[in-house]
C-alpha cells in the first residue's frame, strides 16, 4: 500500500495557495506569532483572535465562487486516490498493465478489502511533485488505463466484487499517440461495459472530474462528488478559449458550466455530495475519508440486497432521467415559452 503523499517542496506557509485565501494565512500567521509570545498576550488577546479567524474561514470558505471551487479541487496537497485508499483499505494488491500495449500510471486499481470485504477499486492518480507528476502524466490516462480499468472491472463481474472509483482527472489525454492507440474507443467502450457490468459500481468525484477522461470510468450505480470538486464536459480554460478566445475567462465559463457539487446535486447529476472540512479536503484527509466510508457502506448495503436485474434496470433508469426536464404554462399571459 502507498503511503499518503507528501507536501511539495517550497509550498506556501500553512497550505495556502490561492488569493482568496490570503487574509486567512495573515490572520493565521498573527495567531502563531500571538501563541509564541503567550507570556506576553493577554488570554482575551488570543481567544479573540482565534474567533475572528474561525469566523473569517467560514466566510470565506462558505461563500466561494465555482472557479475558487475548481482552484480548491486542483490544490496540490489534495489527497488523491492513492491517499484515501491508504485510509480506506487494506490488503490493497495493484494490478498493472492492460494486455495490450502498457501500464498507464495515471489510473491505478487492485483488489483490496473494505471493511472485510473483498472489492475492486480504480482511481486517477496525479504526482506530487514535477517527476511523479510526469511520470502519472499530470492525472490524464492515455486509452491503456481505461483499458486497465476494464480489465478489472471485468474481473470484479466474475468473482463478484464490488467496484469503488474514485474520479480526478483534468481530462484523457489528447495526445497524438492517445488517438492513434483509440482514446476515444477506450472511453466508449468503457462506457458501454459499464453500464451493463453485473456487479454494484460505486463512483466518486474527488478532485477534479474533468470530460470523457472521468466518463471513462464515471457510468455507475451511485456517483458522490466531494464538496468542492467539479464536475464538467470541459476545463473552465478551455471552455473560455472556445466560446471568448480567452482563457483568462475561466471564472466566467466555471460560473457558467454549473459544475460544482451543488449544482449538479440540484440537476440529477450526481446522488450525494459529501461534505468537506473548511478549506478543502487537504485540510483533514482522515475527516474525508471516514465520510467516504459511510457513503460506500451506505451504497453497499443499499445495492446487496438488489438482484441483478433490478440493479441493472435501476442503472439504466439513472442516467435516462439525466436532463429529462419539463416546460410550464405561464398562468398570468397565457403564453407558453418558444
Amino acid at each position: 500500500m502507498a503511503a499518503a503523499s507528501s507536501a511539495p517542496k517550497n509550498f506556501p506557509l500553512n497550505g495556502y495557495r490561492y488569493d482568496f485565501e490570503k487574509p486567512i494565512a495573515e490572520l493565521e500567521h498573527r495567531l502563531q506569532e500571538a501563541r509564541k509570545n503567550a507570556a506576553d498576550q493577554r488570554p482575551e488577546t488570543l481567544k479573540a483572535l482565534e474567533a475572528q479567524l474561525e469566523q473569517l474561514k467560514r466566510r470565506v470558505y462558505g461563500g466561494l465562487t465555482p472557479w475558487q471551487r475548481v482552484q480548491l479541487a486542483r490544490h496540490p496537497l489534495r489527497p488523491y486516490t492513492l491517499d484515501y485508499l491508504n485510509l480506506l483499505v487494506t490488503d490493497f494488491v495493484q494490478i498493472h498493465g492492460d494486455r495490450l500495449f502498457s501500464d498507464d500510471r495515471a489510473m491505478v486499481g487492485g483488489v483490496a478489502k473494505f471493511e472485510g470485504r473483498p472489492c475492486m477499486v480504480i482511481g486517477h492518480q496525479k504526482g506530487r511533485d514535477t517527476k511523479e507528476n510526469l511520470m502519472r502524466n499530470f492525472g490524464s490516462a492515455h486509452p491503456e488505463g481505461y483499458r486497465k480499468a476494464m480489465r478489472l472491472m471485468a474481473l470484479a463481474q466474475k468473482f463478484h466484487l464490488p467496484v469503488l472509483i474514485f474520479i480526478d482527472t483534468p481530462g484523457a489525454y489528447p495526445g497524438i499517440g492517445a488517438e492513434e492507440r483509440g482514446q476515444a474507443h477506450s472511453i466508449a467502450h468503457n462506457m458501454r461495459e459499464m453500464a451493463v457490468l453485473k456487479t454494484p459500481i460505486y463512483t466518486c468525484v474527488i478532485g477534479e472530474g474533468g470530460s470523457g477522461g472521468a466518463l471513462g470510468v464515471g457510468v455507475g450505480d451511485w456517483t458522490a462528488m466531494l464538496e468542492h470538486a467539479y464536475y464538467s464536459v470541459i476545463s473552465p480554460e478551455g471552455c473560455a478559449a472556445i466560446l471568448w478566445r480567452d482563457r483568462a475567462r475561466a471564472p466566467d465559463a466555471a460560473a457558467a458550466l454549473r459544475l460544482t457539487s451543488s449544482d449538479l446535486s440540484e440537476l440529477g447529476v450526481i446522488d450525494e455530495m459529501i461534505e468537506e472540512p473548511l478549506g478543502g479536503a487537504h485540510r483533514d484527509p482522515e475527516m474525508v475519508a471516514q465520510r467516504l466510508r459511510a457513503s460506500i457502506l451506505r451504497f453497499l448495503k443499499l445495492t446487496d440486497a438488489l438482484p441483478e436485474e433490478e440493479l441493472l434496470e435501476r442503472r439504466y433508469q439513472r442516467f435516462r432521467k439525466i436532463g429529462v426536464f419539463a416546460t410550464q404554462q405561464l398562468a398570468t399571459s397565457g403564453l407558453t415559452p418558444a
